[in-house]
This record gives structure tokens, sequence and C-alpha cells, in this order.
């Protein structure tokens, strides 16, 4: 069974998820609405992607960026629910 990511990362995640829902958003948006500094950003998305939470792809207009969505809360809670069985 994987663990669920620490509380500081739960807290940004709904966080981001009250301000976005399912929309793509940038890198430069995550840290606006985190007021977050960019090591902790990355950090804290690195460690949703670890844990299956999140999206990425290639920007369309810039290579040199990515667009991230968070996964769906029903999928993440269906995936913590699989393994507690």
């Amino acid at each position: 069974m994987t663990d669920l990511p620490a509380k500081w990362v739960l807290r940004r995640y709904f966080k981001l998820r009250k301000e976005l829902g399912n929309r793509k958003f940038t890198f430069k948006k995550a840290q606006e609405i985190l007021k977050d500094d960019s090591r902790i950003v990355n950090l804290f998305l690195s460690q949703l992607k670890k844990a299956g939470w999140l999206l990425s792809e290639q920007h369309p207009d810039d290579a040199r960026m990515k667009l991230y969505q968070l996964k769906q809360l029903e999928k993440v809670a269906e995936e913590i629910e699989l393994e507690v069985k």
C-alpha cells in the first residue's frame, strides 16, 4: 500500500482543487494560488505526481513549460479505497 502524501501536501492539494477544480494550470499559476516559494511548489508538485494525483503534459505554446491538472477527486478517493481493502 502506498502512503498518503504528507499533511502539508494535502493542504495545498485541496487549496488548488478549490481554486481550479479540474482545470489545467501552469507552475506559475500554482505558485500564485499557493503563495509559496518556487522550491516549495516544485516539491509539492513532485510529491503529487509521485502519489499519482497529478497529470502533466507539455504546454502547447511553449515547450519549456508544462501544464498540470489535478486528478479528479473521485478517482483519488477510489484509489485510496482500493488500497485500504
